[in-house]
């Protein structure tokens, strides 16, 4: 119960910061996952450690709908966190072996140490996207990078 209650947090805050409640996406990201053909998804991985993002620049292809395998390596939680990234992209929804969630803004996805987190997206806008941790000190050892949208 204790584990539930951890990772409906993590996704209530992730996706209620800075929206405002029955926000709705535009109708080009609708359009963008009526139409993405999630069987011919690519897959970018991204792993999560102390205190670093691998690969950086994380790259994805403009228009083409994605598998993000967030995989934290670390010892500690860390947040995958790039605001205006997060604005440009049509999410579909984010998984663990623990559940989904649909929604769709998010402006965090936090990753318990050892764990996966997927994210299945359309990157709408071409473009280079500030990444960081915004753990307490982790950015400030480090942990920040780049993502692409080509």
């Amino acid at each position: 119960m204790r584990k539930a209650l951890q990772v409906g947090l993590v996704i209530l805050v992730a996706t209620m910061g800075g929206v405002s409640v029955g926000a709705e996406i535009p109708p080009e990201f609708g359009r963008a996952l009526a139409a993405a053909d999630w069987s011919r998804m690519e897959t970018v991985t991204v792993t999560l450690s102390e205190y670093a993002f691998s690969p950086s620049p994380v790259v994805f292809k403009e228009g083409v709908p994605t598998k993000l395998v967030l995989r934290n390596a670390g010892k500690e939680h860390h947040y995958f966190v790039s605001e205006q990234f997060f604005r440009n992209v049509a999410t579909r929804k984010v998984q663990s072996s623990d559940g989904e969630v649909k929604a769709p803004y998010f402006t965090a996805v936090e990753v318990y140490a050892g764990k996966t987190m997927e994210w299945f997206l359309v990157p709408m806008k071409k473009g280079t996207f500030d990444l960081l941790c915004t753990v307490k000190g982790h950015a400030e050892h480090g942990m920040k990078g780049t993502i692409e949208v080509r």
